[in-house]
């Protein structure tokens, strides 16, 4: 619709804008209930979510908005610095970097720290939309923005869809719809008068999850503080009409590794509920271990990888099912984030990265059917997926780049970095937390991050004061700019244009072809492997799964030609078909005398196998080499079909497999 009337859209929603009004009909949403996962039992509504199923155009006219508002919002002091989600340029990896960062700051400083996490009990389903637009006209918002608030949270209906429901529009008069793009920022403002400072401590939130630290002399008085902390906070909660959830309700008592007094077990009574500390708390996906160890989080990040990989894995066997593409394909935009989830804050161990690359090559020789004996850094080339090593460190890259790169007015991870990191800013943190780590040891203090980091193995410094230390190959040694991760309107008047070449989408571009660079470094000599490393599927891998995997196997030096090495050492290595020859790929497709009626059949166009050759990128020509591998039954397991037929074979790879490899190739042209 759009490609025909480029302004209807905009002729549409440009009277609605102006005006400050949501339209009754864009009002009308179908609510989807779905049962909330790992629950014991769903015998209570709690347990289950309900998503609102929303309108396109009413979408279109959200995400204006919340353009809109999210600018306003931090113009006019309506959201706090600790507030992250469901805003510009902040992630969950920024908040856990804040905490971890500031627990490890006080506990440098020789001091107990405790943190206290809470759950806002039904948070987008209890706020009052007049004490929110009570909010907005408070700090000056524009009328039109006020009034298309009120205008969207009032006069809304709903139906909830289950099996059974009456399928009737109720009214609904309080919260906000659980799906639309403005839904998060309004919560988030309204939420914001929950947060005040800690005494050298840290009030954190993420959307709806709080997080509450306080350090002192003991874990003792750690309560008494986070008791203070939780009666103010549930005081101003009461106030909003927002309460917290008691079976949410977690409590931690840090410790360092060099901490050789018993594990503390003080409790904290809250309500008259006793909350006991836990030796792991889940927080925003994240594990956390009284000793901030990484190595839990990664164990349950492989378990759910496992997981998803055995469910997957149903989906294409051995040799059949999906074409290696789709596998491709999962593996990158399904298996790959849950596996590594997390590692833009949180470092695996040397022994854990061992155990979670063993698991991607297990996903590497599924996507290809290569075998065992397949080289690792020839499988990863073949399947076009590369090694986890370099995945997991470019991922983490782009998280640091973007810490560096953001206002301290809206990241907090940014607002904590070193002083040495020169940022023109009108916000910065208060310095009182560092200062409690004044008298500490040199190497407990911030390095100039211009500086390399020492080679020793002392891990005493911060975690965002050695984040500069590995952007130091990007970025050079002159100085880091301000860069706002977020648009120019939000700080225009703060921030200056960045240089030619320093802007943080040229960085980023950067940053992402580094490990291709780095891949192709690491990559086999050509005289034993010739072929190079490639994030684009081959064209090859759009065949049936059972022919692109002797070419997978063939082409990796790794199959059951008799000139490769493989599981069976004492066959000997002369083509069983002609016996003049040793068995190699290139002997098996082009020069065998035994196979000449079928390759004048079907390969009159393949000359040669090299990297370069036609054959790897032309359609026609793999489809004959299909053909070709069919109707010889080449690099088939040994007696797995007495004499195969030619036309039966050609037929066979025409009509099952011309779908999804057209489909593929066009996907590759487009």
């Amino acid at each position: 619709m759009h490609r025909v009337a480029p302004h209807l859209i905009h002729d549409l929603l440009a009277p609605l804008v102006a005006y400050g009004s949501h339209p009754l009909t864009l009002k009308r949403a179908d609510g989807i209930v779905l049962d909330k996962p790992g629950k014991p039992s769903y015998d209570s509504p709690s347990f289950f979510r309900i998503i609102v199923l929303l309108q396109t155009f009413s979408k279109i006219l959200e995400r204006i908005m919340n353009s809109r508002l999210s600018g306003v919002a931090r113009a006019t002091g309506l959201l706090n610095p600790h507030q992250c989600g469901s805003l510009a340029g902040l992630s969950a990896s920024d908040a856990v970097t804040t905490l971890t960062h500031e627990v490890k700051t006080l506990q440098m400083a020789g001091r107990k720290v405790s943190t206290l996490f809470l759950d806002i009990k039904g948070g987008f389903d209890n706020f009052n939309p007049s004490t929110l637009c009570g909010m907005l006209k408070a700090k000056g918002v524009k009328p039109y923005l006020v009034s298309w608030t009120r205008s969207f949270l009032s006069g809304r209906s709903c139906r909830l869809l289950y099996q059974g429901s009456p399928k009737v529009f109720a009214l609904v008069s309080v919260g906000t719809p659980q799906g639309s793009p403005v839904s998060p920022l309004l919560f988030v403002i309204y939420v914001s008068r929950l947060h005040s400072e800690i005494p050298q401590g840290l009030k954190l939130s993420y959307m709806d999850d709080f997080g509450l630290t306080a350090s002192s002399a003991s874990y003792r008085g750690n309560i008494r503080v986070l008791q203070r902390q939780y009666a103010r906070l549930k005081a101003r909660g009461a106030r909003l009409g927002v309460s917290f959830s008691v079976p949410k309700t977690e409590l931690i008592h840090w410790r360092t590794n060099r901490d050789k007094a018993p594990i503390s077990k003080a409790p904290i009574h809250l309500d008259g509920s006793v909350f006991t500390p836990k030796g792991e708390v889940r927080w925003l996906g994240y594990r956390f271990t009284p000793s901030i160890s990484t190595t839990t989080h990664f164990v349950k990040r492989l378990a759910k990888a496992q997981a998803a990989f055995v469910a997957v894995k149903r989906l294409s066997p051995p040799g059949i099912g999906l074409p290696p593409y789709l596998c491709h394909r999962l593996a990158s935009s399904l298996l790959f984030p849950i596996l590594s989830y997390g590692v833009d804050a949180f470092v695996p161990t040397v022994h854990m990265i061992r155990k979670l690359s063993a698991f991607w090559h297990k996903v590497q020789r599924w996507t290809t059917n290569c075998f065992m004996s397949t080289p690792t850094d020839i499988l990863a080339i073949e399947a076009c997926l590369p090694p986890l090593d370099l995945l997991l460190t470019y991922k983490r890259r782009l998280a640091h780049l973007r810490v560096l790169c953001s206002p301290p007015e809206i990241n907090p991870a940014a607002a904590r970095l070193p002083p040495s990191v020169q940022t023109p800013s009108l916000h910065c943190h208060s310095p009182d937390l560092r200062a409690l780590s004044a008298r500490n040891a040199g190497s407990c203090l911030p390095l100039p991050w211009t500086q390399p980091r020492p080679p020793s193995k002392n891990r005493a410094h911060l975690p965002l004061d050695a984040l500069p230390h590995s952007m130091l190959f990007l970025l050079g040694q002159d100085g880091l700019d301000a860069l706002p991760v977020t648009s120019q309107h939000l700080l225009s008047d703060v921030y200056p244009e960045p240089p030619p070449g320093r802007s943080y989408p040229q960085l980023k571009l950067k940053c992402k072809n580094l490990p291709m660079e780095e891949w192709d470094k690491a990559a086999p000599d050509p005289a034993r492997y010739p072929f190079r490393p490639s994030l684009k599927p081959h064209p090859f891998m759009g065949l049936d799964k059972f022919t692109a995997g002797r070419l997978h196997q063939m082409r990796s030096g790794k199959s059951y030609l008799r000139a490769h090495p493989s599981w069976d050492s004492e066959v000997p290595t002369t083509c069983p078909s002609c016996l003049t020859s040793p068995e190699t790929f290139e002997h098996a497709i082009l020069r065998c005398p035994a196979k000449e009626p079928a390759r004048t059949r079907h390969l009159q166009g393949v000359l040669e196998v090299a990297p370069d050759a036609p054959v790897w990128s032309s359609a026609a020509l793999l489809g004959a080499l299909a053909c070709f591998i069919k109707s010889t039954a080449t690099a088939y397991p040994p007696g797995m079909f007495s004499r195969p037929s030619s036309s039966t074979s050609s037929v066979s790879v025409r009509s099952s497999n011309v779908v999804s490899f057209g489909y593929f190739m066009l996907s590759q042209e487009s």
